[in-house]
């Protein structure tokens, strides 16, 4: 676990790998996960690449593993997935284990033909006999004609064929016989009907149990069909038209004796394919389970091979081709552990002249890397979804753990959804480890991968509930309320001193719908309430005043707090950076400019709070219209909050007026004086360094930083490059733009926390039912709005890119990729 204050220091390391030990290097180093390979051949097609051919190699191993898995889920064969993870094979077993799954592929393919086969036949032939059996009603023997010829049944009493005419006109009488998709029948017979010009006799029925079609393996209902004709070319139609409706025409015999034996010998062969089916799908079975027990490894392993090779080709070759050089960002705190696996993958691959690596200067800007806990990895990701940190810049993710599940109590608090929230973050966190709940589905996946946030923003909830006095949306009275209403109602003084003092009597609390307490009264207020709002403010009708009055200031203040924290945490980016001009020129202008204005509003509404008491509290001044005062500058002189309040107030405006041309035009006239006066110094650094090509400030600043270095060793050309980019015109709008931006946002950003008093006041007003789920989410996404636009824009730029190392532990494991 390192800092998340800041990025970890990175540096470039180069790797000299032997040929021999390159593979097993690569593979000790995927299992450590410690550095991001750096591309060496991108100039280089895929296809060009030197290990291109192990790369088809790996991806043919994974067709036939996508191919066992496949046919073993067909099975319903369980794919035990093993809690340990492989190591990458060694290359003297790469070729035995491809041979034995090539072999396992043709045996498993050769059976599941057979089978397939076997199935086919087998429904045909259970087609046939149901064909066999239906046909059989429609026509029946009449022994006065020709053995040869039969006789449709009777429709409606009238005779369909008369075989004495056929006879005389020479005809040969013939039949078709199948079966026909249901959805299809219709159109078959119109097509018959058009085609053969009424010369056929269609016979139909409806088979009472639908059956697997032989082709797709899908159950549909089917009709057995009869068609009787004569001529030989209207048979040929017939049978053409078969085909076209995908028909299942089988022969159909002339006499019932040879139906009969049809029959026997179907009955037979079906009893046979029954046998042999059953024992090839055995044996089909214990091949696949004897393939489940180690497909999880070989997946494992060609995946992890893989991605060996592809770094591989990464990787250039020396002159001599016998030596592999990669270049790799490592963490400076990992080096030790980088060094200890290059020697184990030299020890396990037996070779003489071990692999070794050094570290090389560079001026590109390294990744980023942050490292995470359970805890930690999801404050971490909203901070990154916003934008991944520039190199060595101030992570907010710190402060985050804290702000964020604060201001979204503010808004959700409430003692009851607080507490629910917590149990249910609670019992995903004591179950963490449950396996269904990391493969669970995608909502509930991310409640899972979120549950310290819902964890600690339940908790939050829980003591702003308290402090709101608020408890599934209704006050609870705890500790007893510290006003007390008989000390207004006292028989012991004289009317005169009741109407004094404001006390009631029997004819004021007859004749008034609304009676006020006057705190000023002894012993009406006895003192605060120990925690939170008092109870008795749920009673009294101007309840939705005093609450707006008090979560308004409140989000005020917690808004101005959280911006000027924002800026601050600017001065710790630029003391890193070095750029001190940075403080002076920007950070303390706008400093000045959100708390002469913004800070001063905060001191007065606490000023007002302590100074002020309830008996002082009808002559006390409207903050709003002092605050407003202070631009306008009103003839007539207010009493004001204090003495000398607008000298104070001008005081401040004056800095105010003073701090906004520093901050437009201090920092671009810096750097324009620092070019003319030292812009041939230059600087020679060892090491990598954070300037951008195209940053004019770092152009700017090489001269100031030789001063500071004591370094004024530069080549010529360098410096003639860097004089040549500096651009006083882009500075000045850049900074511009980034003044209005700033002095425009410090209204807009505070006027925005009073999002925290709108939510807050409407959590009261809702419903169990849409605040835990509707509400909790409408709090949750404001609370991210605060910080990456209010807070974040203050000092986070969040233009890295981050640290992805070769890692095995980032290579998935699931059977249902593989597939896909």
């Amino acid at each position: 676990m390192g800092s998340l204050f800041r990025s970890e220091t990175m540096c470039l390391a180069q790797l000299f790998l032997q040929s021999g030990t390159a593979y097993e290097c690569l593979s000790a180093l995927g299992e450590k996960g410690l550095v991001q390979f750096r591309d060496l051949n991108q100039n280089v097609s895929s296809f060009q690449r030197k290990f291109v051919g192990e790369v088809k190699r790996c991806e043919e191993l994974e067709r036939i593993l996508a191919y066992l898995v496949q046919e073993i889920n067909r099975a319903d064969i369980p794919l035990p997935e093993g809690e340990t993870s492989p190591p990458a094979p060694p290359l003297k077993q790469v070729l035995e284990m491809q041979e034995q799954l090539q072999k396992l592929e043709v045996e498993l393919r050769e059976v599941t033909k057979n089978k397939e086969k076997l199935r086919k036949n087998l429904l045909e032939l259970i087609e046939y006999t149901h064909m066999l059996r239906v046909t059989k009603t429609f026509v029946k023997r009449n022994v006065e004609f020709e053995p040869t010829y039969e006789e449709f049944p009777p429709l409606e009493n009238d005779s369909l064929l008369d075989y004495s005419c056929m006879q005389r006109l020479g005809a040969k009488l013939g039949f078709v016989s199948g079966l026909i998709n249901q959805g299809k029948v219709e159109a078959f017979e119109k097509m018959l009907w058009r085609v053969c010009k009424g010369y056929t006799i269609v016979t139909y029925a409806e088979l009472d149990e639908p059956l697997e079609d032989p082709e797709t393996g899908e159950v549909i209902k089917w009709y057995v069909f009869l068609i009787s004709f004569w001529g030989e070319q209207i048979g040929h139609k017939v049978k053409k038209i078969c085909d076209c409706y995908h028909c299942h025409v089988y022969p159909y015999p002339n006499t019932a004796e040879e139906r009969k034996e049809i029959q026997e010998g179907l009955n037979t062969r079906i009893q046979d394919l029954y046998t042999v089916l059953h024992k090839t799908e055995d044996y089909l079975r214990q091949v696949l389970c004897k393939a489940a027990e180690s497909v999880y490894s070989h997946v494992i392993q060609v995946k992890k091979m893989k991605a060996i090779y592809h770094m591989l080709n990464m990787c250039s070759f020396d002159v001599t081709n016998k030596c592999l050089i990669a270049e790799v960002w490592c963490p400076e705190a990992d080096l030790h552990e980088l060094r200890r696996a290059l020697e184990e993958g030299s020890r396990e691959s037996g070779a003489t002249i071990p692999s070794f690596m050094n570290t090389i200067p560079t001026k590109e800007t390294p990744p980023t890397l942050i490292r995470t806990n359970k805890f930690t990895e999801g404050f971490q990701n909203i901070v990154d979804a916003y934008g991944v940190g520039s190199y060595r810049e101030v992570n907010p993710a710190l402060f985050t753990i804290i702000t964020f599940p604060f201001l979204f109590a503010v808004m959700f608090g409430d003692f009851g959804h607080g507490f629910v929230m917590f149990l249910f973050a609670l019992l995903l966190v004591l179950n963490e480890n449950h396996p269904r709940l990391n493969q669970s589905q995608e909502i509930m996946r991310m409640f899972f991968n979120g549950r310290y946030i819902l964890l600690l923003m339940g908790l939050f909830s829980v003591y702003t509930g308290l402090i709101y006095n608020d408890c599934f949306s209704k006050s609870v009275n705890l500790f007893g309320s510290g006003w007390s209403v008989s000390a207004m109602y006292s028989s012991s003084h004289t009317p005169a001193e009741q109407k004094k003092m404001g006390l009631w009597n029997d004819s004021v609390v007859r004749h008034n719908r609304v009676l006020q307490l006057d705190p000023s009264i002894p012993g009406v207020f006895q003192g605060p309430y120990p925690l939170g709002i008092d109870p008795i403010w749920n009673l009294a009708t101007n309840r939705l005043t005093f609450l707006n009055s008090f979560k308004m200031k409140m989000s005020v203040i917690l808004g101005i707090i959280h911006m000027t924290f924002g800026v601050i945490l600017g001065i710790f980016n630029h003391l890193h950076f070095r750029k001190k001009f940075n403080i002076y020129l920007v950070s303390v202008p706008e400093l000045l400019f959100m708390l002469c204005i913004f800070g001063y509003l905060i001191f007065m509404i606490v000023y007002k709070w302590l100074v002020y008491s309830a008996e002082t509290s009808r002559v006390a001044p409207s903050i709003l219209i002092e605050f407003i005062n202070m631009f306008l500058f009103p003839a007539s002189e207010t009493n004001g909050l204090y003495s000398g309040q607008g000298h104070v107030q001008r005081l401040l405006l004056a800095v105010t007026a003073l701090s906004v041309p520093v901050l437009f035009l201090g920092k671009p006239l810096f750097l324009l004086w620092l070019h003319n006066g030292r812009s041939c110094f230059g600087v020679s650094r060892s090491g990598y360094t954070l300037v951008r090509k195209d940053s004019e400030e770092e152009v700017s600043l090489l001269g100031s930083q030789d001063i500071e270095e004591g370094n004024n060793q530069i080549e010529d050309g360098y410096r003639e490059m860097m004089c040549e980019e500096f651009n006083f015109g882009e500075i000045l709008m850049t900074q511009v733009i980034h003044s209005i931006e700033y002095c425009l946002g410090c209204i807009s950003n505070t006027a925005s926390y009073l999002r925290l008093w709108a939510l807050s006041l409407a959590h009261a007003l809702l419903t169990i039912f849409i605040l835990l789920i509707m509400e909790g989410l409408s709090a949750f996404l404001h609370a991210i709005r605060l910080h990456w636009v209010e807070f974040q824009n203050k000092f986070y730029v969040g233009a890295g890119t981050k640290f992805v190392p070769f890692s095995f532990r980032l290579l998935s494991s699931k059977f249902s990729d593989d597939v896909a």
